[in-house]
């Protein structure tokens, strides 16, 4: 059987599997073993299974996403950020769109310190949504703006998403991809901060001042603000300032920071023995399914290799554009559609093993591309019809905030993604500057 024919019934498979509503991990294995048998070669599973023994299981670097995850569980039980939000809060009261302003802040604290979507997402919605429709926030925006900058957590590093790149680029260490996507990253959130100015000034009923009567006095915000933003920011420095300074790896700073989130817990007096037992058997969970993903992605993308339907694939891709900046724009649309399907892990799993040979062939700087693409995979999150920070929101708003407000609502943020994709097109040094400034090259 030809490998056209193999990567288009592979690809029904998965498919078919998705749309039935079967978790991704299973589908992923299951057509791998379908296709072996269809394709007549079952002798392909036993090399697949020696690929996931030594991609998988052996690989190093995927230690670093169960403790990153542990990390992020322990600064959740400190309250460290409802503080940080409620003096941030008073801090921009007198500041148009001000509430706003203090939600795209914390988000972007949470993504330099937890890097989990889900957890990002409910904090901020549990926080932030309720105040800013009590003051007149308009819905759409408020659950735009949640949503939007909650997913900032895949790309602001430490980020688990870039830790699994990383582990499955070659050539690329983890180092380099937190410092080139430091600066997308930073300046994404500076264009939510941007946009929600800019919505005050035109609309100020959508996004207004707080009252002066729940205001408080500078001195007290600004003793509340220095007291709660000191653990953090010590938190940030101890995981990014050792993996950049080269002083510790990937896995070695997500071991620090799992530590330095333990003593904020015990120091702020919340540490508890059933939090710390739920902490641990959360991590496990959110682990065990992230590595099941990867282990049904490994056996897909080996079957699919090996049974020509990886080339078949790159020959179809290759054949749209000669052109590499063409080439790009395509493989970034073909992430943006599956975005609207997928999650990122198999986004990310499915595309690395096709896209990648692709980009060295053409001359591409593979960080460029692979940061190019982590900035479009947040679409994924908020891409209508399956994406997750729309689930998360509507779980979390009240009854009066519609679906189609939520939908409708993150539509200028993704406009704003699809920007940023273009100024590091127009201005590729956004992305290498800093990667080039600390690793040399």
């Amino acid at each position: 059987m030809s490998g056209e024919a193999i990567a288009l019934i592979m690809s029904g498979l998965l498919l078919l599997g998705l749309f039935m509503g079967h978790p991704l991990a299973l589908v992923l294995g299951g057509t791998a073993v379908l296709g072996a048998f269809i394709a007549d070669r079952p002798q392909v599973l036993g090399i697949v299974i020696n690929r996931i023994f030594g991609d998988v299981l052996d690989n190093y670097v995927l230690i670093a996403i169960p403790l990153f995850v542990l990390m992020a569980r322990f600064l959740s039980d400190s309250g460290v950020t409802d503080r940080m939000f409620e003096a941030l809060r008073h801090l921009m009261s007198r500041v148009k769109g001000g509430l706003g302003l203090a939600v795209v802040f914390i988000s972007i604290l949470l993504a330099a310190t937890t890097g989990i979507i889900g957890a990002s997402i409910t904090v901020m919605g549990v926080m932030a949504l309720k105040p800013m429709l009590q003051y007149g926030y308009d819905k759409r925006l408020a659950t735009g703006l949640i949503g939007a900058s909650g997913c900032l957590g895949i790309l602001i590093p430490p980020s688990i998403m870039l830790i699994l790149m990383a582990s499955y680029a070659p050539g690329l260490s983890v180092g380099q991809l937190f410092a080139g996507a430091m600066v997308p990253g930073l300046l994404l959130g500076v264009m939510y901060a941007i946009y929600v100015v800019a919505v005050a000034w035109i609309k100020p009923d959508w996004a207004p001042r707080i009252a002066e009567a729940d205001q408080i006095s500078r001195g007290a915000m600004w003793k509340l603000l220095l007291v709660e933003a000191v653990p953090p920011l010590i938190l940030i420095l101890g995981i990014l300032g050792s993996l950049l300074a080269g002083i510790a790896t990937a896995t070695e700073a997500s071991a620090i920071g799992a530590l330095l989130a333990l003593l904020i817990v015990i120091f702020r007096g919340r540490f508890k023995w059933s939090t710390f037992y739920s902490a641990l058997l959360e991590t496990g969970r959110t682990s065990a399914m992230i590595l099941f993903i990867v282990v049904g992605a490994t056996a897909f993308t080996g079957v699919f290799n090996i049974t020509g339907g990886l080339r078949a694939s790159q020959d179809l891709i290759r054949g749209l554009a000669d052109d590499p900046y063409t080439l790009v724009a395509v493989m970034l649309l073909v992430v943006f559609i599956l975005g609207m399907f997928l999650d990122w892990t198999g986004i990310v799993l499915l595309s690395f093993p096709i896209f990648l040979p692709l980009v060295a062939e053409m001359g591409i700087d593979p960080l460029w591309f692979v940061v190019l693409m982590a900035v479009v995979l947040q679409t994924s999150f908020l891409s209508p019809p399956f994406g997750y920070a729309l689930f998360y929101m509507r779980a979390i708003a009240p009854p009066d905030v519609r679906t189609t407000d939520i939908i409708v609502g993150v539509l200028p943020f993704i406009a704003l993604i699809i920007l940023m994709c273009g100024a590091m097109i127009l201005f590729p040094a956004l992305v290498t500057w800093l990667p080039a400034t600390l690793y040399g090259g």
